[in-house]
């Protein structure tokens, strides 16, 4: 939903209605993930996509539907030999779908300083309630603590705990959570700001890196203690360019658990004090480049700085194995690692591997907060 931001303002503000379906269950191979929306306004005008073309057709109907009844409904789609063509998922997963209408003096204007905070790259949430009478009901980080209609003042603050939690930590998901009301399944779906990619030597390597990151919704900074090669005009795709020596500006710049580090200078007397700052950090992902001879100095320099627990979180040689040379395939490669590591993938070839190729969210409990 929160995607689709700029759209749903702009129709919003405009006094007008939209229908919007928003992926609040995801089983097998489905090409989406949780939160992905599409919607309908009134002209007929599709924003967005849930699935990649698969189940268009019938989403569109059902927000037509929604439109005109103003009623939420839950829709499901998925794959058996008998339906395979008629609903078009044919990946042979399932996904559940909520539509549900936006109306600018109604539910739409609850959720207009999300969006706005969203179309603006700031962290923002929503709830979606996803089972029982309240389906569809949604919360978002700035409702105030009071009843709404099937939700007492109580389970209120504890889905707006929850969503703070998730906006804090950058994670969607569904949950159920114990409210004073019972369980209550929903999804939370979270717009948070950019993870960092800091990458540490102004080379060619690094300018291709950066280049692909953005494309991934990185915000890069590049970093080099060398004022002469660490410039904006031989970055233009970093969102930064820091002069400075690199353990010093990694231990006083904003990290957290989604920053990855990428050393591209491999030259020890950078790499060792600033691999150690970095194994000591909670960060994503650290990484750095190198042949194996200097691969193994550099293991020899830092096993007596830093703990071997932390020392296995390095990847080094810096990415995966898909014959890269020229900068441009380097980035695939290192990018193919980063992201393989964030979704405790394999690295492996598809096709030497059974089961779904996309992996389900689990569904998790989540306490009285």
């Amino acid at each position: 939903m929160l995607e689709l931001s700029g759209a749903l303002l702009e129709l919003l503000h405009c006094g007008e209605s939209v229908a919007v379906a928003t992926v609040t269950r995801i089983d097998g191979s489905a090409p989406r993930t949780l939160g992905t929306a599409m919607a309908v306004d009134l002209r007929g005008a599709v924003i967005g996509s849930i699935s990649g073309g698969c189940v268009e057709g019938a989403v569109y109907e059902a927000c037509q539907e929604v439109l005109a009844s103003g009623v939420p409904t839950l829709q499901e789609f998925g794959y058996t030999d008998d339906d395979a063509f008629a609903v078009g998922l044919a990946c042979g997963g399932r996904l559940e779908v909520i539509v549900q209408r936006l109306d600018a003096a109604g539910s739409g204007a609850a959720l207009l300083d999300e969006l706005r905070a969203s179309a603006a790259g700031q962290p923002a949430g929503v709830v979606l309630i996803t089972k029982g009478a309240t389906l569809g009901t949604l919360l978002t980080g700035g409702s105030e603590l009071t009843a709404v209609p099937g939700l007492s003042v109580d389970s209120v603050r504890r889905l707006l705990a929850e969503l703070a939690a998730r906006i804090a930590s950058g994670r969607s998901g569904v949950a159920v959570v114990d409210c004073e009301d019972g369980p209550v399944e929903a999804l939370f779906v979270v717009a948070a700001v950019k993870p960092r990619m800091i990458v540490f030597g102004a080379v060619d390597f690094s300018a291709a890196l950066a280049n692909a990151a953005v494309l991934l919704g990185y915000r890069v900074t590049i970093c080099d203690a060398r004022p002469v090669f660490a410039t904006a005009d031989r970055f233009p795709a970093a969102d930064e360019v820091v002069v400075e020596w690199p353990a010093d500006y990694l231990a006083r710049t904003d990290t957290d658990s989604r920053t990855v580090v990428v050393v591209l200078t491999h030259d020890d007397k950078f790499d060792v004090p600033l691999l150690q700052v970095a194994l000591g950090l909670p960060l994503a992902y650290v990484g750095a480049m190198g042949s194996r001879r200097t691969h193994d100095r550099r293991l020899d320099a830092l096993t007596a700085l830093v703990p071997q627990t932390s020392l296995s979180r390095l990847h080094s040689p810096i990415g995966l194995d898909i014959g890269a040379s020229t900068p441009e395939e380097t980035a695939v490669s290192i990018l193919a690692e980063i992201v393989a590591t964030r979704n405790a993938g394999s690295g492996s070839h598809l096709r030497s591997l059974s089961g779904p190729i996309h992996r389900s969210a689990p569904l998790h409990a989540v306490s009285g907060i």
